[in-house]
């Protein structure tokens, strides 16, 4: 029986830890935002949508919503103890002004050196980019959620990106459904640090279409 990739959840799960104390984070739009429901115990962080909110907390029950309160992608939240709104501007300012530690993004494409593609997809009708060329220029820690794979199961960790980046040689860790790997800065590869329950780095290696640092001895993933 052949293993099954993580759930949007877990994935969650094992990026929120990445998160340590004090930070500032900005999780980005689709299934970053769901690193907020998985904060873990003791860690106080600080979590910032680009559209002027600083304090994010998890996602409302069915009584907590408020329609006004929402995130970048106009998904409805709810603010902790002690968060502030602001202007767009201003919390572009955060951003630019590397005042934000940390930022979790989506991808559909990373490349071996880091590159990322997460905002159009040629022939398809797109609103902009958003603010995720800021991020990955003015954030000190990017890190990739996503799926290894494509539907058609393609890989997405590729040699070269294909779509129009979003940033080049900015990705430092990716956190997928089969692997968690690290950027070497020195060799510009990416390690595998990781595999899901189940997978081995052969499985990995052979979902993947870039070329990736294979040490001799790989964790398993922790779900916290």
């Amino acid at each position: 029986m052949s293993a099954t990739p993580l759930t949007r959840d877990q994935i969650a799960r094992r990026a929120a830890l990445e998160l340590r104390d004090g930070f500032v984070v900005n999780l980005g739009i689709g299934m970053p935002t769901l690193v907020a429901n998985f904060i873990p115990p003791g860690i106080d962080v600080w979590l910032q949508s680009e559209n002027g909110l600083l304090g994010i907390g998890p996602f409302p029950r069915e009584h907590e919503v408020d329609a006004d309160l929402i995130n970048a992608g106009k998904q409805t939240i709810t603010a902790r103890v002690g968060a502030s709104s602001f202007s767009s501007s201003d919390s572009f300012a955060m951003i630019r002004g590397g005042h934000i530690d940390m930022c979790i993004l989506g991808a559909m494409q990373v490349s071996q050196e880091g590159d990322i593609a997460n905002w159009m997809i040629p022939g398809k009708m797109v609103k902009g980019m958003g603010g995720a060329m800021d991020l990955v220029a003015g954030v000190r820690k990017i890190v990739v959620m996503m799926e290894h794979n494509a539907r058609d199961g393609s890989a997405k960790l590729v040699k070269k990106c294909s779509l129009p980046l979003t940033g080049a040689a900015c990705v430092n860790m990716i956190i997928s459904d089969v692997a968690v790997l690290e950027m070497d800065e020195q060799r510009r590869r990416f390690v595998l640090k990781e595999v899901a329950p189940g997978f081995t780095p052969a499985d990995v290696v052979n979902r993947t279409e870039a070329e990736i640092i294979v040490p001799a001895s790989v964790a398993t993933m922790s779900l916290g």
